[in-house]
């Protein structure tokens, strides 16, 4: 089972910091999994803040988890980095819809020529070097934990390459998922010693209620 982070703080100066709705988006995951008498044999993560902290919060719902696996190949992509490569100069507070618009036509602009080999953003692995570190992990999971429940806390990026990298996508395709993948979002793999197989994606079970329609989030 891979979980997207919660809401982060987009817009301010330190993103890699939960929300109080981000919090509230995993504890409530994590008594869903509660609900269903789910439970896990092991967790991955990143080593980003926010995927430790969303990790916390689904063992709070749930009622404890196994002792996390950190595991930096699940970090997210380096945003601001890849827009500098496309674009001169700071961008503008998200203060609009227009305004974050143009941020993610930027970042989808920069993601085409970063996975194309066309840039290489300071202090960021290539492309080539991104995907070996989430295939690393779902390799240790098949190969560590058949047969067993595994959770992994990650980020949109490395998740969207996951699925990708599972149907045989191309790169555009990992930009298509990455841009619609939602707050706390499930991701769901079966899988065999040999392979892993998509069973859902970007699934909001624990946010189905009308009381929680304003919990969804993408950024």
């Amino acid at each position: 089972m891979l979980v997207r982070h919660g809401q982060a703080s987009f817009g301010a100066a330190d993103y890699d910091q939960l929300s109080e709705l981000g919090t509230r988006q995993c504890r409530a995951l994590g008594e869903w999994f509660a609900a269903r008498g789910q439970r896990f044999d092991a967790v991955l993560h990143g080593s980003l803040r926010r995927h430790a902290q969303s990790a916390a919060a689904i063992a709070e719902g749930l009622g404890g988890l196994p002792e996390p696996l950190v595991w930096p190949g699940l970090n997210e992509y380096d945003s601001e980095a890849l827009i500098r490569t496309v674009h001169a100069g700071p961008l503008a507070a998200p203060d609009s819809a227009e305004v974050y618009r143009a941020h993610f036509r930027l970042l989808r602009e920069a993601l085409t020529r970063w996975m194309a080999g066309q840039t290489q953003p300071e202090g960021m692995p290539s492309w080539r070097d991104f995907v070996a570190g989430v295939t690393g992990a779902l390799d240790h999971v098949r190969e560590r934990h058949h047969g067993q429940q595994v959770l992994v806390v990650s980020s949109g990026g490395p998740i969207a390459t996951a699925v990708a990298q599972v149907l045989a996508a191309p790169p555009a395709t990992v930009i298509e998922l990455n841009m619609r993948i939602r707050n706390s979002a499930l991701t769901e793999f079966a899988f065999t010693p040999r392979r892993h197989m998509l069973v859902a994606y970007n699934h909001l079970p624990h946010l189905d209620d009308p009381q929680r329609r304003d919990w969804v989030t993408f950024a």
